[in-house]
Order: structure tokens, then C-alpha cells, then sequence
């Protein structure tokens, strides 16, 4: 297979992408269009939760999509209901709103809540976010998030989103007035460094939100789904939020979000919400096997066993080079590195021959990983290994 340099020209240019294909995936490996194999460690932005092409979504995908593709949301449909039913029964909500990206679900949780506010807090609207967040990409989930930059860059931006500081009680409760409805944050902000939140500040701004009346939103669109050890993020806190918002791996690999809600909160009127491919029988049947597979018996304890690999796998990397450190929960974790050379890392793993790594650096001295949940402790070996090989190529 050639590049297609006349099909890549004709995309819509939004990022600086390799000149490469990749045209077949499997676990944790890639492979491109000369034959060459990647360890995949960002799978998608943590969405592979099962790695690339699992046996059991495949079938699952493959035997709906010959059935029954798209009945309309108009309608009920069997996996649908399967998945709200298997969402709800391994949480702490009653409704599920399915959509197609996280930022999707981010914008339906911001709706949501207004709509709440408008019947139960006198039209508050204003939702507490916090800096260096990271929400979606539509104009509301951009004007949410706490990246720098962000509200310049298709301004005016979305009204009401002022930002307190993640792990700092007092700065969430400055914000507060009669026109606050909520307060939303990602457990662990993902894209803004792998920062997780404190179970003190969690459980404090549980108990705040229940004082001043204001709804907690938590976005675990990168945080939930196992990766942190635990279904969910928050079940690490000992809290319950009112809302919760699901995307990447929950659909392993096909474009599947959720909005999740107590029962107290789902005020939607019909109407208010929708869209046209919300609750796909064919992705859903999708995070049908998904829930079935991180609630079967023993994986959770198997992905905490890669966790633990990975945090001293990291910590043994960093004392060795002398950087700072690691953190993160579960498998969704960052090498905090002691200089500004972690896109050269990316790109020295990419361009490693003959079989290459997949990595991130959101930060220049930070790379995340997001391996596969249900990774081999054979290809987490190798992983470490190549990273130390890697940094010595880097560093020499």
C-alpha cells in the first residue's frame, strides 16, 4: 500500500499528522502500511479500553449491525436499554442519556443542569470549572474548560463558567453566589497532566455543594470506565455525584458517550434533548460488552495488578534518570520528567525501529499513558523497557 497523498490533501487540515497508515490493530500493537508494528500506550486517547479489535465487541458489533442498525431514537431499541440498565446497576444513578463523544455528554450534562436551575434555583446557571480543565470541544465545553487560551479562541465565549483551582476548597467556595448552579470537574484532569483530585477536596466539595445547594457534575469521560481501577473515578471518594458524564472507553473504539443522572436531577422535558444517532443499537451493543467485560470477576483486580506494574515501572525510570517522579490512578498515569524533552521522546519511540511505541506528552515535561485495561504484563515489560532505551537515545 502507497500513501495517498491526494486522499490526505483532502482532508480538513486540524492537526500535523505522520505520513502513515494504520491499517490493522490488535491488543495493544499497531501496524501501518509498511508492515511496521507500534506499542500502542495512548490507544485512542484512552478509548481502546480492550485494545484494538476485541474478539468480543467485534462479534457483538458485527451480529447487530447485520440485524438492526438504526431504528431511530425515536424508538426503543434492545441494547440501548441493556446499557442504561448495566450503567445504572453499577452506579449510584437512575437515568441514562447515551450520545457520541464526550464533549457531546459534556454539553447535555451543562444543559442539563441549567434546565435544573431553572426550576429549582430561580434560573442559576452559572457552573463552577476549574483551571486547566478539560471539557470537549463545542462552544460550551471549551468556554467550561480551564485550558489557557481557550476562551479567545472562537469568542465571545459561552457566559458563566468561572474557574476555581482544582484541590483549593476556599477558591470553589469564593466562587459560589444565588446564580451558581453547579460545580464540575474531571477527578483526574487528563489532558491538564494527569492531576488527580484529593479524596479531602472531593469529600469537602460534596458536603459544600450539599450546603449551598448546587449540584456536583463529575467528568469521567477519560477517567471512568476502569481506567482508574474502580468502575468510576468517584467511587475512589466515598461521594456520589448528582451527575456523571462517560465517553472514550465506554464504547471501545466506536464513538459512544453517556449522560448520567440521579433521579432528583433528570428534569428534561421532551424536547429539551436528542439527536440523531443517540442510543445506536450498534454502538451500544458495543459498551454492552464492554460493562460485561470490566464487571466479570477478577478483571478490576487485574487492572490495579498493570496499575501497580506500571506506577513502579515509572518510579524505577525516574529515580534512574533523576526526574520527578510519577502519578495518576489506575492505568491512566504520567512520567513527570525533569526537562522539556518529552516530544522528542514521542517522536524518538514513533520513529524506533524495528517496532515503535505510541506515546503522549500533553505537557513538554509529561508523558501520559493509557495503555489497553486489560494490557499483558509482557507488554508492559517491554514498554518499560523501550522508554528507558528511548530516554537514553534522547538524552545521550
Amino acid at each position: 500500500m502507497q500513501f495517498d497523498q491526494a486522499g490526505a490533501k483532502a482532508l480538513m487540515e486540524i492537526t500535523s499528522r505522520p505520513e502513515l497508515v494504520f491499517v490493522r490493530g490488535q491488543g495493544s500493537w499497531l501496524e501501518d502500511h509498511n508492515g511496521k508494528r507500534y506499542l500502542d500506550m495512548v490507544q485512542g486517547w484512552a478509548v481502546n479500553a480492550l485494545g484494538h479489535c476485541p474478539p468480543n465487541v467485534v462479534e457483538a458489533i458485527s451480529k447487530q449491525a447485520a440485524t438492526l442498525m438504526n431504528p431511530s431514537p425515536a424508538f426503543y431499541n434492545a441494547p440501548m436499554m441493556e446499557l442504561a440498565k448495566l450503567i445504572t446497576q453499577n452506579s449510584c444513578f437512575d437515568r441514562v442519556f447515551f450520545a457520541n463523544s464526550g464533549g457531546e455528554a459534556n454539553e447535555g450534562a451543562i444543559k442539563l443542569a441549567r434546565k435544573w436551575g431553572q426550576k429549582h434555583r430561580k434560573g442559576a446557571f452559572k457552573i463552577i470549572t476549574f483551571d486547566h480543565s478539560f471539557h470537549g470541544r463545542t462552544l460550551a465545553t471549551m468556554s467550561a474548560s480551564g485550558k489557557k487560551g481557550w476562551d479567545t479562541i472562537f469568542a465571545p465565549q459561552v457566559d458563566g463558567f468561572p474557574k476555581a483551582q482544582l484541590n483549593d476548597l476556599d477558591s470553589v467556595r469564593a466562587l459560589i453566589d444565588e446564580q451558581t448552579v453547579a460545580v464540575m470537574l474531571e477527578p483526574i484532569q487528563g489532558e491538564g497532566g494527569v492531576i488527580p483530585a484529593q479524596a479531602q477536596f472531593m469529600q469537602g466539595l460534596r458536603a459544600l455543594c450539599d450546603e449551598k445547594g448546587v449540584l456536583l457534575i463529575v467528568d469521567e469521560v477519560q477517567s471512568g470506565m476502569g481506567r482508574t481501577g474502580s468502575l468510576f473515578a468517584y467511587q475512589h471518594y466515598g461521594i456520589e455525584p448528582d451527575i456523571m458524564t462517560l465517553g472514550k472507553g465506554i464504547g471501545a473504539g466506536v464513538p459512544l458517550s453517556a449522560l448520567c443522572a440521579k433521579e432528583s436531577v433528570s428534569c428534561f422535558e421532551h424536547g429539551d434533548q436528542g439527536g440523531t444517532y443517540n442510543g445506536n443499537p450498534v454502538v451500544t451493543a458495543a459498551g454492552v460488552e464492554v460493562m460485561r467485560t470490566l464487571t466479570a470477576p477478577g478483571f478490576m483486580e487485574t487492572v490495579n495488578e498493570r496499575s501497580q506494574q506500571l506506577s513502579t515501572g515509572l518510579m524505577a525510570i525516574s529515580d534512574k534518570w533523576g526526574m520527578k517522579g510519577e502519578r495518576g490512578q489506575g492505568l491512566l498515569r504520567a512520567l513527570i520528567l525533569d526537562r522539556d524533552d518529552g516530544p522528542a521522546i514521542v517522536a524518538a519511540a514513533s520513529s524506533r525501529n524495528p517496532e515503535g511505541m505510541l506515546l503522549n506528552s500533553p505537557r513538554p515535561n509529561l508523558l501520559r499513558f493509557m495503555p489497553a485495561l486489560n494490557i499483558s504484563k509482557e507488554d508492559l515489560d517491554t514498554c518499560l523497557a523501550m522508554l528507558d532505551e528511548l530516554i537514553a537515545q534522547v538524552r545521550a
